[in-house]
């Protein structure tokens, strides 16, 4: 008979495998587009390319009224807020309906490489998409080819 020496400091005790069960997000099947408040805040995609960046925000069911974008110095901060207010009224019954959404989310460009004056944004099918040209000076030139004289 071998006796075999066992490392239980390894082992969760039952105390911490019930606290991490429950103190885990449970019915959060990797959906990350929730706040620590249960509201949501839309999903934002970033590209770049040569020329500028390109955010897309996917915000289903608004208007392009509803946003507001603004750039202070290097900070770009997209918001939007949309209320609802709907009554319907019968013979018996009044019934009223409130909602309200809001969100906001600021990127900080990189300094001296955006043109300001040119950015553009554009809503549609339930996207937002922002055209962020970049400076002149800082775009990637092609390759040249040198001549050796």
């Amino acid at each position: 008979m071998n006796l075999i020496k066992r490392n239980w400091s390894n082992v969760p005790t039952v105390p911490n495998l019930f606290d991490d069960f429950f103190n885990r997000e449970f019915f959060n099947w990797g959906n990350n587009n929730y706040s620590s408040t249960s509201t949501t805040v839309p999903s934002v995609n970033i590209k770049e390319n040569a020329d500028a960046y390109e955010v897309q925000v996917a915000a289903p069911g608004m208007d392009k009224n509803d946003f507001e974008i603004k750039l202070d110095g290097n900070l770009l901060t997209i918001s939007s807020s949309k209320k609802d207010n709907n009554e319907t009224k019968g013979e018996n019954f009044t019934r009223r309906e409130f909602s309200y959404q809001s969100f906001r989310r600021s990127f900080e460009l990189p300094k001296d490489v955006v043109d300001q004056d040119n950015i553009q944004a554009k809503y549609e099918n339930g996207l937002l998409k922002l055209t962020i040209p970049k400076k002149e000076e800082v775009k990637q030139k092609p390759p040249r080819l040198i001549e050796i004289t």
